[in-house]
């Protein structure tokens, strides 16, 4: 029994998990701190939640891609040039999957009114999935 919850919390799926909330933390202290702050300021709500976003979205990735390359997929290769093409395509899975949350963010919010923070969690869901598909099969893939 030791040996199962040895393996199972040094399983990718645990790990992925754990770099995934992490990452969400990032992300949800980044948008609502920026949201409420950017609002607060004089920033209309339409404009704040979606400059909000952006910004939060940037933050999770680059936190994203260094938990992920070392903590999640042990990669450690850190020649430069390997560097850069793995986080493009990172970066690039990202965007795509960030481009498409943020269209079902601002049509949860815009069309079905859903609060902020309502339409934040039910497209972080959507997000997160995408993601690790993408990082296992294409990005970190050994």
């Amino acid at each position: 029994m030791k040996l199962f919850w040895k393996r199972l919390l040094r399983s990718e799926a645990v790990l992925y998990l754990v770099a995934g909330v992490l990452t969400t933390a990032v992300n949800f202290v980044c948008f609502h701190g920026l949201d409420l702050g950017l609002f607060r300021s004089g920033l209309s709500a339409r404009m704040s939640y979606q400059i909000a976003y952006a910004a939060a979205f940037f933050a999770a990735v680059i936190f994203a891609y260094w938990t992920n390359k070392f903590f999640v997929f042990r990669n450690f290769r850190l020649e430069p040039l390997y560097l850069l093409r793995e986080f493009s395509g990172f970066f690039a899975a990202r965007l795509v999957s960030g481009l498409l949350t943020f269209v079902l963010l601002v049509g949860f919010i815009e069309l079905l009114h859903f609060g902020h923070s309502l339409a934040w969690l039910s497209t972080t869901t959507v997000n997160l999935v995408f993601n690790y598909l993408a990082s296992k099969f294409w990005i970190f893939k050994k």
